[in-house]
């Protein structure tokens, strides 16, 4: 029986329940569902929250990362068959994004410590064809956006981040959504900042992108039955928007309860079997994931399980060994894979009591695994 559930929406949700019923309230009444002040008012205040000019909403967070890439072709910066880098120990989104605007996906080992993209193997994959890269701020914690944004400005690569995990992760005074050249975000109901269902947005300081953009999810159009682009249905819808602006407002607040459940973590976990994560700037992560590493990670998780609590593992496939991708099976990623291998999340969230930290930091470190216990240098 599940006595720490990994993420209870129900009672993330019921927090705000009088707010939530009063703003869908307000879009019913409205008579106005698609496109209205609501969708307005959301890319306004969350723009605004990420420090960029310009927040288009749209369907979710996938689509948010495939429509910057497909303005950018439409804009003529990117063509059929260019190559983007990309972190291999990525959730599969960002590689669907890529290959479905036709462009090649180049991956790479990420930083050891971080997970996150490491910029020195980065600048070993250059090529002539390499014209963007997908920048991934895995778990909640920003990748070194100031090593990638110097090394593409050498190269003349487009810089796109996938923020579905950082909502709000913040470094040198810059958030997520306001480093690269463009951003994607998911509303998926499990993030940081979650909507009651799907929903995405993109952040640019691009103008012409930005309006592209807002083309591109609107069957092509800025103007009804006037069509530029060969364009798709992919837009934030008002009801969404309504909860999320809901949502936005406590944002801060929550990310201070995920950093104070992450520090105890790190703090009270002691067990020699646990390679517990590393932040490099307090500011920058934003815990959307506790991951912790062992080779044991089946045992524990099992072990767990049997103590009432309840755990994730983000993610137990990487890409390249997916049954869609056998194109990339070949790939030799022997770091991407023993991340995969060994990645188990422990329950963190904003409703999260600190008796069951304290519970689960209890159980993990009276745990012994059956074979000789190894531990990590």
């Amino acid at each position: 029986m599940i006595q720490i559930p990994f993420l209870d929406l129900h009672l993330i949700n019921a927090r705000y329940r009088e707010e939530l019923i009063t703003a869908v309230t307000s879009v019913i009444d409205s008579g106005w569902y698609i496109q209205g002040q609501q969708v307005k008012a959301f890319e306004q205040e969350f723009g605004e929250y990420c420090g960029a000019k310009h927040c288009v909403g749209v369907a979710n967070g996938l689509d948010a990362l495939i429509l910057v890439l497909r303005a950018w072709k439409e804009l003529g910066k990117l063509e059929e068959g260019d190559e983007v880098i990309v972190p291999a120990n990525t959730y599969i989104a960002s590689i669907l994004a890529i290959t479905e605007n036709g462009l090649k996906p180049v991956l790479i080992e990420p930083d050891e410590n971080t997970y996150n993209l490491c910029p020195d193997n980065m600048a070993r994959v250059i090529t002539a064809r390499t014209k963007a890269v997908l920048a991934v701020h895995l778990y909640g914690q920003l990748a070194p956006m100031p090593e990638i944004m110097a090394l593409a400005e050498q190269h003349n690569l487009l810089v796109l981040e996938d923020s579905a995990q950082a909502h709000g992760a913040n470094s040198k005074d810059k958030k997520a959504g306001n480093w690269g050249h463009a951003s994607g975000f998911s509303f998926y109901p499990g993030k940081n900042l979650g909507a009651l269902g799907d929903a995405g947005a993109i952040t640019t300081n691009d103008d012409a992108l930005a309006e592209a953009l807002r083309a591109l999810g609107n069957y092509g159009s800025h103007q009804k039955y006037r069509n530029i682009y060969q364009g798709v249905n992919s837009r934030l819808d008002e009801m969404q928007a309504a909860m999320l602006r809901v949502k936005l407002s406590h944002l801060d607040a929550d990310t201070a309860h995920r950093r104070k459940i992450a520090s105890l973590y790190r703090e009270r976990i002691t067990n020699p079997c646990v390679l517990l994560p590393q932040v490099t700037e307090q500011s920058s992560h934003v815990w959307h994931l506790f991951v912790v590493r062992t080779v044991y990670r089946d045992q524990l998780q099992r072990y767990l399980s049997e103590q009432g609590i309840q755990t994730l593992i983000h993610y137990p496939i990487p890409p390249h060994k997916q049954q869609a991708y056998p194109q990339l099976a070949d790939r030799h990623l022997p770091l991407t894979e023993k991340i995969h291998d060994e990645a188990l999340s422990l329950p963190i969230s904003p409703v999260m009591s600190m008796e069951d930290v304290a519970q689960v930091c209890e159980a993990i470190n009276r745990f012994r695994p059956a074979a000789v216990p190894e531990t990590f240098s």
